[in-house]
């Protein structure tokens, strides 16, 4: 009655297990929320949109208001201040004195300037349109590599957990071969140098589990970097998944939706019509501008003139400027600004370049790895057949010691390489879609599929 208690108790634990593992949605909804890399590009985005509203404000017309206050104190002397003087009739005397006068001033401004004529400003308006442009490519640029980081920091931390858990068992069947080679030297069926060769294979996989264990710790801190917290168990490959071709299977099309819809293409592509806008604003240096001005004043005066009381002035007109000489360096503008456009455009061409380079790798890479795949299946099954093989004929004495960790190490490395290639090949077809800018959140989902729920 105890066993099935204690199976249905490990079960449990399994399942449980299993249910709190996360999957690579689970993973990427985590990295949306705490990832910085991707909110530095979205605060970017936020930052882009502001473009336009400046650029257009240079087109709209300003309106302001001053005002100014004053206050004038003014003092007359006379020449014969503080003299005693005597009145010629009635005999009474006083001492002369000055005059004073204040005036009180306050002054109150509107202005209007609505511009009429300027280039310049309007080829900056322009220009803030693909500015604005430029970081929404950027941004999409940014939610792809994110799909692509989570996906490789994902499948790298299963990498290395399979890697760990080959090596452990090759760990065990090492340490059960090197008993076995123990005693059969002792009973004097083998030599010492069976028991050596096994004691040296068990050293080494000792050391290659030392690594596997660090490895293992530096990649969760990769995906943790990406996803801001310790990383739970994750799910892993379901056992003989089958991955399928990319769609279309020949590369011609991914090729040419690299060059045209890559978002680093697009990019580059407005930042050169970027640069051609800038070559139109500097050469609107030479250019006239015209505005229309309007103004109304009022002027409060108090004090004891006769300049006190209130006045009005109303003002409308046009007020246009020619530039005749600026030191040749509206020129030297229009210079460098022809030369940042020819740097422009060599780097579309670059990017464009690159951006098929890098659709013709990935679709080679999926195709190679699919092969890979199916040889390293069929490996997989001839090295365990190997290794049965040589367990059996080291048991009746046609095969020694070292035979059998060899075939061991070779069906462990088999394994290994196999789930490599996987990984390897499910990132060849993301990285395939993420060059011909068609990676989406939407194409996590069947890779999602394949994993153990």
């Amino acid at each position: 009655m105890q066993k099935p208690l204690i199976a249905a108790l490990i079960a449990s634990a399994c399942l449980s297990l299993n249910a709190r593992a996360a999957d690579l949605i689970q993973v990427y909804q985590q990295a949306l929320a705490n990832d910085a890399v991707y909110a530095s590009a979205r605060a970017s985005l936020a930052a882009g949109r502001e473009k336009v509203p400046q650029g257009l404000a240079g087109l709209l017309p300003t309106v302001g208001l001053s005002g100014a206050y004053s206050r004038n104190n003014n003092e007359a002397s006379p020449f014969n201040e503080g003299v005693i003087a005597t009145n010629p009739i009635t005999g009474a005397q006083s001492v002369v004195t000055g005059s004073r006068a204040s005036l009180n001033s306050n002054q109150v401004t509107l202005a209007l300037s609505q511009p009429l004529f300027r280039w310049d400003r309007w080829e900056t308006y322009e220009q803030s349109k693909l500015v604005q442009a430029i970081t929404e490519a950027q941004f999409a640029q940014a939610q792809q590599d994110l799909i692509t980081r989570v996906a490789q920091a994902y499948f790298d931390v299963l990498a290395a957990q399979d890697t760990l858990e080959s090596t452990r068992a090759q760990k065990t069947a090492t340490t059960e071969q090197l008993a076995s080679a123990k005693r059969n030297f002792e009973v004097g069926t083998q030599t010492i140098t069976d028991t050596h060769e096994a004691q040296a294979a068990y050293d080494l996989v000792v050391a290659q589990e030392f690594a596997a264990i660090n490895d293992l710790e530096n990649k969760k801190s990769a995906l943790q970097a990406i996803i801001g917290a310790a990383p739970t168990p994750l799910a892993t490959l379901r056992t003989g998944v089958t991955l399928s071709p990319p769609q279309p299977a020949v590369i011609d099309p991914w090729v040419s939706s690299a060059e045209t819809q890559n978002y680093g293409v697009t990019v580059s592509q407005l930042s050169l019509e970027s640069a051609k806008r800038d070559i139109k604003r500097n050469r609107a240096g030479h250019y006239p501008t015209a505005d229309l001005v309007a103004s109304s004043q009022r002027t409060h005066a108090t004090g004891a003139t006769s300049n006190s009381g209130s006045t009005t002035s109303n003002a409308i007109g046009v007020q246009w400027t020619i530039p005749i000489f600026s030191g040749f360096a509206v020129t030297s503008r229009v210079r460098e600004s022809i030369a940042l456009e020819d740097k422009a455009r060599n780097d579309l061409e670059t990017t464009r370049r690159n951006a098929a380079l890098a659709a013709r790798q990935s679709f080679l890479g999926v195709n190679s790895g699919l092969a890979q795949v199916k040889a390293l299946e069929a490996a997989e099954v001839s090295s365990q057949s190997a290794l049965d093989s040589n367990k059996l004929g080291y048991q009746v004495g046609v095969r020694i010691n070292i035979d059998v960790l060899n075939a061991q190490r070779q069906l462990y490395s088999t394994r290994r390489d196999l789930s490599r290639a996987r990984y390897d090949t499910i990132m060849n077809g993301l990285r395939l879609k993420a060059a011909a800018g068609s990676l989406r959140e939407a194409d996590l989902v069947p890779v999602n599929a394949l994993l153990v729920r």
